[in-house]
C-alpha cells in the first residue's frame, strides 16, 4: 500500500523549461502548483489530528466530573459505558488513522518525491544556462545551491502545512474550550498567543537574515573545497597543501563566525520564550484554580486547562524551532535563488526552428563582440566566408580572437552587431542544440565525464551501435590503450570509468578518446583547437592521417600555434587584436612577408612564441 502512496508524485514528468521567479513567493509557488493536491491531503488529515487531539483533554476533563458524578465507583461503567466506549474508538482507531494517513503523505508521498522534483527542474535549468554562467562561479558552489534548495524548499512548505496549522487549530480548539468552560479562562493564553506572536515578530526576521548569510557562507566553503579537490594535480605539482589549508581555513572561520552569531541569536529567543511559558502555566492554573474556589467552573475544567496549558508549553519548543527551519530554510531558499533564478543570457528565440546544414558555408558579416567591455576590441567588424568544405587555419598569438570566432559559431555568446551564418541560416534563429549538433569539435583542454569509456565516445552520438564505438576508437587509436584500463571497481576496458575530468587517463589517452567521440559524431562542420597537441609524434602522424579522412567534405576550422601542423590548409587566416591581418595559402603568406612570416621564421621546435614583436 506504502508503495502506491510513494507513485503520485513524478519528479521527472516534463515541464516547461522556464525560468524561475525571482520574488520569495512565486518562487515557492512554482514548484509547489506541480504536487498542491499532496499538500491539501497533508492539511486535511492535520486538521483532523489536531481536533481528535484537543479532544482527548476535553475527555479528561469529561472523565473526572464523571468519575466525581457517579453514585458509586461500582456504578460508573455501567452509568458511562456508552461514552467510555466512545472515547476509547476515539483513541484506539481515529487518532491512529489521522495520524497515520498523515505520515504517509508527508513521508511516502512528498518528502523525497517533492525534493527530487525541485532539484530535477532547478538542475535542468542551470544546466542550459550560457557557458560563462559557469566559468564565472565555483562548480561545487552552484552544485550546492541546487542540493541545498531541493529540501529547503520541500521543508518549509511541509513544516507550514504541516507543523504551523496544527498549531494553529490547537491553538483555536484551546480558546474554544476555555471559552465553553468560562470566557476568563482564555486571558492568559490569549496573552501568551500576542507575547509569542511578539517575540517571533522580532528574532525570526533576525534569524532569516542570519540564514541567508550562513547559507553564502556555506556555499562559499563548499566551492573552495571542491575547486582544491578538482585541480588536487595542480596543488600536489606545486606543493601547495599548506597555502590550500589556509585557503579552506578562511572559509570555515568565517562560516564559524557566521554560525555563532546565528546561535547566539538563538539563545536570546529561547530564554524569551520560556520565560512566556513559565507565565502561561502559572497564570493559567492560577486562574483555574480560583475560578474553581468560586464554583463558576468544575474540577474537569481545572484538568482540561492545566492539560491543555501543559501540552501548549511543551508544544511552544517545538514551534520555535519549526519557525526558525522554516526560516532558516527561507534563508537557504533566498540564497539560491540568486544562483537558480537568474535569466538566461543565451536564448533560443520564439518558435526557432533546427538549422539544416546540407553544405557547410560559414560567413561572419560584420561580426563585433567584446565580451560586454565597452573599451578595447576583441572582435571588430570581422567579415570572413569560409565555403562549403573548405579546410581554414586559424593563426595568431594568445588573445587575437581565434577561439572567440569559434565560441561565437558554437553560440555560447550572441553577438553584439553583425551576423553569422550557416548555409544561408543565421545562427541567431535557430536553436542551440541543433546548431552545436552539427559542430565536432576537438579541443587541447580535453575533459572527459566521470563515467565509461564508452559513454564518453558515445557522447558524440548517443543511440550509436558498439560496432561503431568500436570503430571510432580503432580510427582514433584509442583502441590500442582502452582494452588494458581498469578501474577502482573492477570494471575493465570500455567498461573503466576515467575519473573526474579523464584525470585517470594520461593527457594523450584523453585525447584520442576525444577525438573518437567527435569522429563517431561525423558532424558536416569540423573544430580543431589544438587537436593533436597533447599526442607523441608516432600517434600524431598517425592520427593525422583518419583526420585527413574524417575532413572529407566537410568544412574544416583548425586553431594550431603549431605552424606545421596546419600549413597543408586551404586557406590560413591570420589574425591579430581580433581582426583579420592576412589571408592565403602557406606558400602566399611566407613570399608575402607579413606577421604570418615572421612567426613562421621564429618559431622554435615546431612552436609559436608569445612576444614576438
Amino acid at each position: 500500500m506504502l508503495r502506491w502512496f510513494e507513485t503520485l508524485i513524478d519528479p521527472y514528468k516534463k515541464y516547461d523549461i522556464v525560468q524561475p521567479p525571482g520574488t520569495l513567493i512565486a518562487f515557492y509557488w512554482h514548484y509547489v502548483r506541480n504536487v498542491w493536491p499532496a499538500f491539501i491531503a497533508v492539511m486535511i488529515f492535520g486538521l483532523a489530528g489536531a481536533l481528535i487531539e484537543v479532544s482527548l483533554f476535553t475527555f479528561m476533563g469529561q472523565l473526572v466530573d464523571l468519575a466525581k458524578n457517579a453514585s458509586s465507583p461500582e456504578a460508573f461503567f455501567q452509568e458511562n459505558g456508552r461514552t467510555l466506549i466512545f472515547m476509547a474508538v476515539v483513541a484506539v482507531l481515529l487518532r491512529p488513522m489521522a495520524f497515520a494517513m498523515h505520515a504517509i503523505f508527508i513521508n511516502q508521498t512528498i518528502n523525497a518525491k517533492f525534493m527530487n522534483l525541485v532539484r530535477w527542474q532547478t538542475h535542468r535549468y542551470v544546466l542550459r544556462q550560457s557557458l560563462s554562467f559557469f566559468q564565472n562561479d565555483f562548480a561545487g558552489r552552484i552544485a550546492n545551491k541546487i542540493m541545498q534548495t531541493g529540501p529547503a524548499v520541500r521543508q518549509t512548505v511541509v513544516e507550514i502545512v504541516d507543523a504551523l496549522w496544527f498549531v494553529i487549530i490547537y491553538a483555536v480548539s484551546a480558546l474554544v474550550i476555555f471559552f465553553q468552560a468560562d470566557p476568563k479562562l482564555m486571558i492568559p493564553l490569549i496573552l501568551w498567543v500576542i507575547g509569542f506572536f511578539l517575540t517571533m515578530r522580532y528574532f525570526i526576521p533576525l534569524v532569516q537574515e542570519k540564514s541567508t548569510i550562513m547559507a553564502e557562507a556555506r556555499s562559499t566553503l563548499t566551492g573552495r573545497v571542491v575547486d582544491s579537490y578538482t585541480n588536487i594535480f595542480t596543488v600536489k605539482l606545486f606543493a601547495y597543501n599548506d597555502g590550500e589549508d589556509k585557503y579552506a581555513q578562511e572559509a570555515i572561520s568565517d562560516q564559524t563566525e557566521k554560525l555563532q552569531d546565528q546561535l547566539r541569536l538563538i539563545t536570546r529567543m529561547e530564554i524569551t520564550l520560556w520565560l512566556l511559558n513559565g507565565m502561561l502555566i502559572a497564570g493559567t492554573t492560577g486562574l483555574a484554580l480560583w475560578l474553581w474556589s468560586t464554583s463558576i467552573i468544575t474540577i474537569g475544567a481545572i484538568a482540561v486547562a492545566t492539560g491543555l496549558v501543559i501540552r501548549i508549553n511543551n508544544m511552544a519548543g517545538w514551534i520555535m524551532w519549526v519557525l526558525t527551519g522554516i526560516f532558516e530554510n527561507i534563508g537557504t531558499v533566498q540564497e539560491g535563488m540568486e544562483t537558480i533564478a537568474k535569466p538566461w543570457t543565451v536564448l533560443d528565440k520564439p518558435g526557432a526552428k533546427p538549422i539544416v546544414v546540407n553544405k557547410g558555408e560559414i560567413r561572419y558579416e560584420g561580426v563585433n563582440f567584446h565580451y560586454g567591455r565597452e573599451n578595447g576590441g576583441l572582435i571588430d567588424n570581422l567579415n570572413l566566408t569560409i565555403k562549403p568544405g573548405e579546410k581554414i587555419g586559424l593563426v595568431g598569438r594568445s588573445g587575437a580572437g581565434k577561439s572567440t570566432l569559434v565560441n561565437l559559431l558554437l553560440r555560447f555568446h550572441d553577438l553584439e552587431s553583425g551576423r553569422l551564418l550557416i548555409d544561408g541560416q543565421n545562427i541567431a534563429d535557430v536553436t542551440q542544440d541543433s546548431l552545436r549538433a552539427q559542430i565536432g569539435m576537438v579541443t587541447q583542454d580535453t575533459s572527459l565525464l566521470h563515467r565509461s569509456v564508452r559513454d564518453n565516445i558515445r557522447y558524440g552520438a548517443p543511440d550509436a551501435p558498439e560496432s561503431a564505438v568500436l570503430a571510432a576508437a580503432k580510427r582514433a587509436h584509442a583502441h590500442d590503450f582502452i582494452p588494458g584500463l581498469e578501474d577502482m571497481a573492477g570494471r575493465t576496458g570500455y567498461d573503466a570509468h576515467v575519473g573526474e575530468r579523464g584525470v585517470k587517463l594520461s593527457g594523450g589517452q584523453r585525447q584520442r578518446v576525444a577525438i573518437a567521440r567527435v569522429l563517431l559524431k561525423n558532424a558536416p562542420i569540423l573544430v580543431l583547437d589544438e587537436a593533436t597537441s597533447a599526442l607523441d609524434s608516432e600517434v600524431e602522424a598517425a592520427i593525422q592521417e583518419q583526420f585527413h579522412n574524417l575532413m572529407q567534405g566537410k568544412t574544416v576550422i583548425a586553431i594550431a600555434h603549431r605552424l606545421s601542423t596546419i600549413a597543408a590548409m586551404d586557406r590560413l587566416i591570420i589574425m591579430d587584436k581580433g581582426r583579420i591581418v592576412e589571408e592565403g595559402n602557406h606558400e602566399q603568406l611566407v613570399r608575402h612577408g607579413g606577421l604570418y612570416a615572421s612567426l613562421w621564421a621564429r618559431q622554435s621546435g615546431g612552436f609559436l612564441f608569445e612576444n614576438v614583436a
